[in-house]
C-alpha cells in the first residue's frame, strides 16, 4: 500500500511512518522542507520525504496520485479547523478525478473531549463543546458525514523516544533548567500511551482498513497516576530534587487549559477490534531510560 503521512517529520509522525515502512508500505512523508534533518531521518527509515506544506493543498495535491490512505497526524495551529476541512475536501476531490478511494487515519485526541465529569471515557462518550480544542470532535464528524473511507484515533498524552512535543519532554527540559512548573489542578490523571504502540495502531488499522471504515479508536494503555505524580517522576528522573512551582493552567495556555481535567480513557474497543496492546506498561516503569531517549535527542553544541 501507498501511504501518505501528514506530520511526518513530528514527534509521532516519524514513528509511525518508520513502523509503516517496516511493515512493508510505500510511505510518502510529508516534509515542508525536504532537506532537512527531520526529512532525512525519514530517508534512514525508507521513508521518501515529498516536500509540500500541509496549509497550502496545491503543493501536496499532486501527492495523492497512486496513494491508498493518508494518515494525518498534524494540527495546523495556524487554521486548525480551516486546514483540515481542506484535507476532506482535497480527498473528495482527488476520488472524484481518478475513482480512487484513500483511507484517511484522523487523529485528534482525548484532550479533545473537555470537562465531562466522567470517571472513565471511551469512544462513545460525547465531547464538551466548552472545550478549548472541542472543534477537533466536530471535524470527526463532519468527515464521518463526508462520505470518505476513514478511520479516527484519539491518543492519549504520549510519551518515549525523542519526547518532541510530549509534556514529558517539557517536563525534562524544565527540570534542567531548574524551574519546573505544574499547570492547573493539581488532582488531575491523563491516560497515556508510548509513541511506538500508537504506530502500531495505524499498522494495525491500515492491515486492513475496510474492516474499520468510520470507525473511532480510542488508544492509551491503563496506568492511572495524577498528572502532578507524574512530573514529579520526570523531575527526579532529570536530577531535579527541588519544588516543583503550582501555576494556574491559564498561565500555561491553550494546550494546559483544554487539559486540565481528569482524561482517563479506556481502549476496549481497540483491544477488541485491532488487537491492539500496549506492550509499554507505564512511564514510571523506567523514567530514566526515558530521559535518557529525550536527553539523546536534544541537538548539541
Amino acid at each position: 500500500m501507498q501511504i501518505l503521512v501528514i506530520g511526518a517529520t513530528g514527534y509521532a509522525g516519524r514513528r509511525v511512518s518508520a513502523a509503516l515502512a517496516r511493515a512493508g508500505h510505500t510511505v510518502l512523508g510529508l516534509a515542508r522542507d525536504t532537506t532537512t534533518q527531520a526529512a532525512g531521518d525519514l530517508v534512514l527509515n525508507e521513508v521518501t520525504p515529498v516536500q509540500g506544506d500541509f496549509s497550502n493543498p496545491g503543493t501536496w495535491r499532486s501527492h495523492l496520485d497512486g496513494t491508498d490512505a493518508v494518515v494525518h497526524l498534524l494540527m495546523d495551529m495556524s487554521d486548525p479547523i480551516g486546514a483540515d476541512q481542506r484535507l476532506f475536501a482535497e480527498l473528495a476531490a482527488a476520488q472524484e478525478r481518478d475513482g480512487r478511494r484513500r483511507h484517511l487515519v484522523f487523529t485528534t485526541g482525548i484532550s479533545s473531549y473537555g470537562r465531562t465529569g466522567l470517571p472513565l471515557m471511551d469512544e462513545n462518550t460525547p465531547g464538551n463543546p466548552d472545550s478549548p480544542i472541542g472543534f477537533r470532535f466536530a471535524l470527526e464528524k463532519e468527515l464521518a458525514a463526508s462520505g470518505l473511507a476513514h478511520t479516527v484515533v484519539r491518543p492519549g498524552f504520549l510519551y518515549g523516544g525523542p519526547a518532541t512535543t510530549s509534556m514529558t519532554g517539557q517536563w525534562f527540559a524544565a527540570a534542567e533548567a531548574g524551574k519546573p512548573v505544574f499547570y492547573g489542578d493539581t488532582a488531575k490523571r491523563w491516560s497515556w500511551v508510548h509513541v511506538d504502540d500508537l504506530a502500531d495502531a495505524y499498522l494495525r488499522i491500515l492491515h486492513n482498513p475496510a474492516s474499520v471504515d468510520g470507525e473511532v479508536f480510542v488508544i492509551a494503555d491503563d496506568q492511572r497516576l495524577t498528572a502532578l505524580d507524574m512530573q514529579e517522576t520526570a523531575v527526579r528522573a532529570a536530577g531535579y530534587t527541588g519544588e516543583i512551582t503550582v501555576e494556574s493552567a491559564e498561565a500555561g495556555g491553550m494546550m494546559h487549559m483544554a487539559a486540565d481535567q481528569d482524561e482517563l480513557v479506556t481502549s476496549a474497543k481497540a483491544h477488541r477490534l485491532l488487537g491492539w496492546r500496549p506492550r509499554h506498561a507505564s512511564f514510571t516503569d523506567d523514567p530514566g531510560r526515558y530521559y535518557r531517549a529525550w536527553k539523546a535527542a536534544q541537538p548539541t553544541g
